[in-house]
């Protein structure tokens, strides 16, 4: 009688070490980023924000939901704590519905939050985001921006640049780094907000 849990028992737990073998075999996980080299590149792309656009008074700062407005929140608690910068326009935009991709998902997409409590028009707007990979995100802001009036010019700030995954012709006026990564790899941004640590990894999958 007491043979056969104990049979089950070993088979649940060699088919749990097979599993977990098998996932670290199958995904191994670089660190491109740490804390330190996180808040070093902050601080220069708050610098070459205010050496473009000084004290931001004609300049708006839009963090492209979801995963932008983090960047864009930490940008300007900078701006105001250590260059005196109290004071920056910013917005989030939601660009979900306005990729050109995103009827062929078979998912359901959820929309995020639009904050955007003002005009841009004759503005300098500043698009800010994680992660630059195909582009498709970028030209669907442009298409979204258009809601909000006719800005005087548009500029990308990125934390990463994958510069080998691009589908369009879109570049970055302002990176954090340049990666090399392939298709099969995924750049992740952990922010102490949401995951309890500054980090940036490159996943193998």
């Amino acid at each position: 009688m007491s043979s056969e849990p104990c049979g089950r028992i070993g088979m649940s737990n060699f088919s749990i070490t097979f599993a977990l073998e098998y996932v670290e075999n199958t995904m191994s996980q670089k660190v491109l980023l740490n804390e330190k080299e996180v808040n070093i590149i902050l601080h220069r792309l708050a610098c070459q924000l205010i050496e473009k656009h000084s004290d931001f008074s004609n300049t708006i700062l839009v963090g492209l939901q979801p995963r932008g407005k983090y960047l864009v929140d930490r940008l300007t608690q900078l701006l105001a704590s250590d260059y005196n910068i109290s004071n920056p326009q910013v917005g989030y935009l939601d660009i979900t519905f306005y990729r050109d991709d995103f009827r062929r998902s078979n998912k359901v997409l959820e929309a995020s939050a639009t904050e955007m409590d003002f005009i841009v028009e004759g503005k300098n707007v500043v698009f800010i985001d994680d992660v630059l990979y195909t582009g498709r995100s970028i030209r669907a802001a442009l298409t979204a921006i258009q809601s909000y009036g006719r800005p005087k010019s548009i500029e990308l700030l990125i934390l990463i640049d994958r510069r080998f995954s691009r589908h369009l012709p879109i570049q970055p006026d302002y990176r954090g780094r340049q990666v090399d990564a392939i298709d099969d790899e995924k750049v992740i941004v952990n922010w102490k907000e949401t995951q309890g640590e500054d980090a940036v990894y490159l996943i193998k999958q």
